[in-house]
């Protein structure tokens, strides 16, 4: 079982591995498969009956055990599994607790690959998804049926920066029996679901846990049970499906979210600070650190504070024609990319409803507000972000938002 300790940075702080000659980084396992002095050892692993002998590199291997280790203690999990995307994380996880005939409640505002797996690929399975606003509590538990088994959000939402309540929604997820999955890709550090009663909790670890944008990988984390069953050599969804990151992958990894604490706090100050800024112009801003979000006292309530409300801003700059405009003035400035994912040290910029969230169709996208118009903004680890305040304040006078 995983050391509690008082902060998600610290359990990450006090991870120790050596590598082989005493490096002060664990050696990386550049193998796909291992070796044994003993024929029945073979045998014992493939049944699950030994413990501490690595089998293939697609089930795990030491350089990946060593992240999912990192990770499990970061969000106070019992085990981890990774995968070599978020997607991945995503699907293995589902397909694992779902058969055919199984529903699934979802919040309606996800990053469209998830939403588009649910809607259009499940139902091949004969898995049903509905979609609700999961920030209305009451909506959640009308939709519950006897074939209820996952309750599926984010804790901040992609695009609209949505807090989930994960306290309540737990409750309700414990008093029907059903699993709550919730997607920790936004928050890392910022919100703890474990604590708050999520029995799984996903990572996209390209975005701010590895932070470079070089990479591409995901995590599934939760008790000893279920991790066993997604990697269990007859029935595992994380195992037959082969979802499997690499070693040097992993490796790379774990190196970054050494520098996670430190990283999450610049964002998080960096982020504040223009939303302030924007809001004091009269831009129409989202962000979950200022008064006028709806779900600003939640966060306070339920973040590790010291973290701040996260590096996602969104604007509003009405049309699509504008959120265009403005993202190529940026780029052209740079100020950073005109591109997706978030996390990475600089600022990154996309217009969600024509892109990460163009899944979605759009009559659902209007409903849930969200417009063409929108410019969700990952912002870097910039050192003097008044000056990119004025830079960006520049672009946006171009394009007379200001």
């Amino acid at each position: 079982m995983n050391k509690k300790l008082n902060t998600p940075a610290e359990a990450i702080q006090d991870l120790q591995n050596f590598g082989e000659y005493g490096g002060v980084n664990p050696s990386i396992s550049d193998s796909s498969t291992f070796t044994y002095l003993e024929g029945n050892t073979m045998e014992d692993v493939f049944e699950g009956e030994r413990e501490g002998c690595y089998l293939y590199s697609r089930h795990t291997n030491p350089s990946t055990s060593y992240l999912s280790e990192a990770i499990s203690r970061m969000e106070y999990m019992n085990g981890a599994i990774l995968s070599a995307s978020g997607m991945a994380a995503i699907t293995s996880c589902i397909l694992q607790i779902c058969n055919s005939g199984d529903e699934i409640i979802s919040s309606r505002t996800i990053y469209g690959g998830t939403y588009a797996f649910m809607k259009n690929f499940l139902p091949r399975f004969n898995i049903k998804t509905s979609f609700v606003d999961t920030t209305k509590i009451d909506e959640i538990e009308k939709l519950i049926s006897k074939k209820t088994k996952v309750i599926y959000c984010e804790t901040m939402s992609n695009p609209l920066l949505e807090i989930s309540d994960i306290p309540k929604i737990s409750k309700i997820a414990k008093k029907y029996n059903i699993k709550l999955i919730v997607d920790n890709t936004f928050t890392p550090l910022i919100l703890t679901p474990s604590r708050m009663g999520a029995d799984i909790v996903i990572h996209s670890l390209t975005k701010f846990i590895n932070g470079a944008s070089d990479t591409v990988g995901g995590v599934i984390c939760s008790d000893e049970e279920f991790i066993r069953s997604l990697i269990d050599v007859n029935s595992g969804s994380a195992m037959l499906l082969g979802p499997v990151m690499d070693a040097m992958r992993a490796s790379s990894i774990l190196k970054n979210i050494k520098t996670l604490h430190i990283r999450i706090k610049q964002h998080s100050e960096n982020a504040i600070f223009l939303a302030k800024k924007f809001k004091k112009d009269g831009l129409k801003v989202i962000y979950p650190g200022l008064e006028d979000h709806p779900q600003h006292n939640l966060m306070k309530k339920i973040y590790n504070n010291e973290f701040g409300y996260g590096g996602m801003l969104v604007i509003d700059t009405k049309t699509k024609e504008k959120a265009n405009i403005l993202m190529e003035e940026m780029q052209n400035k740079n100020i950073g990319y005109l591109a997706v994912s978030l996390g990475f040290y600089k600022t990154l910029f996309s217009a969600p409803g024509l892109s990460t969230s163009s899944e979605i169709p759009e009559e659902d996208r209007v409903k849930m507000g969200l417009s063409d118009g929108l410019v969700r903004i990952s912002i870097g680890l910039d050192n003097n972000i008044e000056r990119t305040y004025k830079l960006m304040k520049d672009c946006m006078k171009k394009v007379n938002l200001l």
